[in-house]
C-alpha cells in the first residue's frame, strides 16, 4: 500500500452533477426547514441552502477511499469546510473537479484533505483514516483554541426522529444511519445522524439567532467530535465572531464551528 502522503496532489477527476428543485427541497426538509418556510421548500419562491452543495460533491471523498488511499470501514469524517462563490440555482448541473490537497500524520491515523472545486463553491472534506498514521509526516495545522468567553446566544434544537432516514435520501446511504446492526458494529447503541446533517441543522440555528437568511451563507465549517442521535436535543451556542458549537448531553458534537453570511 502506498504511503499516505504519496496521495498528496492526487487528481480525483471531474464530474458533472445535476439536480432539480425537488432535490433542493428534500434537502431543506431533511435538515430541519419547516413547511412554512416557503422560501426554502416551495419551488416558486425557492432559495437553495448553500450546504446542499455538499450532497452534490460527496462523490469525491468516496472516490478516494475506492482508489485505495484508506479502508472506508475504518475512516471517519473529521471536519468539513464549505466556501460559496455564487448561490446555487433551484435546478441545474455543475461540473466539479477534486484532488487531495493535504495528508497529515495524527499518529493513530492519517487525515486526508479532499478539495472539490466548482464555479459555485469550494468544499473540503477532512477524513481521518484510522490505522494509517505514524508514517513520519507533518501533523498539520494547529487547531484554533476553543472560545473561553461566554456565548452570545444559545438555543436548543430538537432533532426529528426521522432525520437520518430523510437525510439518507440526499445520497449518503451508509447503513450506520439506518440499520441498528450496522450502528452496533461501530459501537453505537442505535443509528446515528450524519455529521453533515448536524452541521446544516446548526447553520439554520445560527441564521435564525443572528437574523440572517440561511441561503445567504458564504462560509460553513466545523469539526466532528462525537455522534448525534436522531430524536435527541442538541444545544447550539454562538459567538459574535460567527463561531458556534453544538453539544449533546454527552458533550461537544461539533467544535470549532464557523458560519459567515453575505454583508
Amino acid at each position: 500500500m502506498r504511503r499516505p502522503d504519496d496521495w498528496i496532489g492526487h487528481d480525483l477527476g471531474r464530474r458533472r452533477v445535476s439536480w432539480t428543485d425537488r432535490d433542493a427541497i428534500l434537502y431543506a426538509l431533511s435538515v430541519g426547514a419547516c413547511a412554512d418556510r416557503l422560501d426554502l421548500v416551495f419551488e416558486e419562491r425557492l432559495r437553495v441552502l448553500p450546504a446542499f452543495a455538499l450532497t452534490l460533491a460527496q462523490w469525491a471523498p468516496d472516490a478516494l477511499g475506492a482508489a485505495g488511499a484508506f479502508d472506508p470501514t475504518r475512516a471517519v469524517h473529521g471536519s468539513q469546510r464549505l466556501e460559496m462563490k455564487a448561490p446555487l440555482p433551484a435546478s441545474g448541473d455543475l461540473e466539479m473537479s477534486a484532488r487531495v490537497t493535504g495528508v497529515w500524520d495524527k499518529s493513530a491515523g492519517a487525515v486526508f484533505d479532499v478539495e472539490v472545486a466548482s464555479d459555485h463553491f469550494v468544499a473540503t472534506w477532512s477524513i481521518l483514516a484510522l490505522g494509517r498514521g505514524g508514517f513520519g509526516g507533518d501533523r498539520g495545522p494547529v487547531r484554533p483554541p476553543d472560545p473561553v468567553e461566554e456565548a452570545a446566544w444559545s438555543t436548543v434544537v430538537e432533532i426529528p426522529a426521522n432525520a437520518a432516514a430523510l437525510y439518507r435520501l440526499n445520497g449518503d446511504r451508509h447503513q450506520i444511519h439506518i440499520d441498528p446492526a450496522a450502528a452496533a458494529a461501530i459501537g453505537q447503541p442505535r443509528p446515528i445522524l450524519h455529521g453533515l446533517a448536524t452541521l446544516a441543522l446548526a447553520s439554520l440555528a445560527v441564521a435564525e439567532q443572528t437574523s440572517r437568511h440561511p441561503a445567504d451563507m458564504v462560509l460553513l465549517e466545523g469539526r466532528f467530535s462525537s455522534v448525534v442521535f436522531p430524536g435527541e436535543a442538541v444545544t447550539v451556542e454562538g459567538w459574535a465572531n460567527g463561531g458556534f458549537r453544538v453539544s449533546t448531553a454527552r458533550g461537544v458534537a461539533i467544535a470549532g464551528g464557523r458560519c459567515a453570511f453575505t454583508a
